[in-house]
């Protein structure tokens, strides 16, 4: 038997698993150290109470005969799917028809699965530093060629540093596949319509398609868009991934949606275009069996008045941690960057990244995560999240200065 070989080119372990491994070896070596994690975006705050009633009550609609329900919708059941119209959408000037919607479990799932709509040889670009799926991704099923010295040698990388201002440049070349992410994640930064315009320009005049994660769009404070659709001419070049993971806390829940206009098509193996949202349904139907009905009207609940008002309280927990490491950081001498629209601070280190974090595991026993671990430009810098505790925050802040 043959196994896939590309998973052979993929370098070492995803890094999320690398750092667990170096925490995990750490503490057992160290058991009286007491760890604080600032590392992987996952979240602390319980959810909120509507949302945990909708959930309950759905749950026990399954004890009985005439309220059980089994498979569900493919695409999400029409409550979640007109609520995410009506709620997220429509209030930002964009309409969406309700089959434009997919209900998935999570913005990780679908960007990691939206490749497989894109042909063998399709050129990707990515910003750099990336969230590292998108790429391992597109490893996998073999579109980027072998990783030399620390890059994909068929995958165009778009720098963004302090150098240009965080501000990516479309690609000079043909590409077929853009992946942007805003707020950003690992830079915690953020494109205004201007910035972000030359990338549907470019998809449009060259026949490319933009993958856009809006996974931390919540987050977002300043005048900058929430949705790439708020830009003349993104339905036709752009499909939008979100995420209840970060909004509403719902990463070990599972539940996300993806957009797909019918205005967005390609070209077939006859050279007739098609519409990727047909091809994204035959996939959903193919590989999805949806998500559960108690998550769906958990999700459902997240755009109640109430449920809303209690989710916004804990991104503002969230941004006012954010707020402690940025300016902490600042005060302590380091360049730091982002974590004013997103829950994540990126900062500038005195050394290599990993070299970096196992400084600040070992000494101040405090886990982040190496900018190295996403992408070439990411060497030289740290992401730090803000989903702890403000005490732990404020700890980990005191422990970094005294390094």
């Amino acid at each position: 038997m043959r196994v896939n070989p590309n998973y052979e080119k993929l370098p070492g372990s995803y890094l999320f698993a690398e750092i667990a491994r170096r925490v995990k070896e750490f503490s057992a070596e160290n058991p009286q150290a007491q760890l604080i994690r600032l590392g992987i975006g996952d979240v602390t705050r319980p959810l909120a109470a509507p949302v945990v009633a909708a959930m309950q009550a759905a749950a026990a609609e399954m004890l009985a005969a005439d309220t059980f329900r089994g498979y569900g919708p493919d695409y999400g059941y029409d409550f979640l799917v007109n609520a995410i119209r009506e709620q997220d959408y429509a209030p930002r000037g964009v309409n969406l028809a309700f089959d434009e919607v997919f209900v998935s479990d999570g913005a990780k799932t679908d960007t990691a699965a939206l490749q497989e709509l894109f042909a063998e040889d399709a050129r990707i670009a990515v910003t750099d530093p990336v969230y590292p799926v998108y790429v391992d991704s597109n490893a996998i099923a073999g579109r980027l060629g072998d990783f030399v010295d620390g890059r994909w040698n068929r995958l165009t990388y778009l720098p963004c540093n302090a150098e240009n201002g965080f501000v990516p440049q479309p690609p000079t070349g043909k590409v077929d596949v853009i992946y942007l992410c805003y707020p950003n994640n690992p830079t915690g930064t953020t494109l205004t319509k201007e910035q972000l315009m030359p990338f549907v320009e470019y998809a449009r005049n060259n026949g490319a398609v933009i993958l856009y994660d809006a996974a931390y769009k919540a987050f977002i404070t300043s005048d900058v868009p929430h949705s790439i659709y708020e830009l003349e001419g993104a339905r036709e070049v752009a499909i939008e991934c979100n995420s209840f993971s970060k909004t509403a806390g719902f990463t070990g829940i599972r539940c996300g949606y993806t957009i797909i206009p019918h205005e967005l098509k390609g070209v077939g193996g006859h050279g007739r275009q098609v519409e990727l949202n047909a091809l994204w349904k035959r996939r959903m139907g193919t590989k999805f069996n949806g998500v559960s009905y108690p998550v769906q009207r958990a999700a459902a609940a997240v755009f109640s008045p109430e449920g809303w008002r209690q989710c916004s309280d804990t991104i503002a927990y969230y941004l006012r941690n954010a707020a402690l490491i940025r300016d902490g950081l600042k005060a302590a001498g380091y360049e730091v960057f982002g974590g004013i629209d997103a829950p994540y601070v990126w900062l500038k280190t005195p050394q290599d990244s990993w070299a970096f974090f196992d400084r600040l595991l070992s000494t101040a026993h405090v886990v982040g995560t190496p900018g190295a671990g996403f992408g070439p430009s990411g060497e030289g810098y740290f992401r730090l999240t803000a989903f702890n505790t403000y005490e732990k925050t404020q700890e980990a802040l005191e422990r970094i200065r005294r390094l």
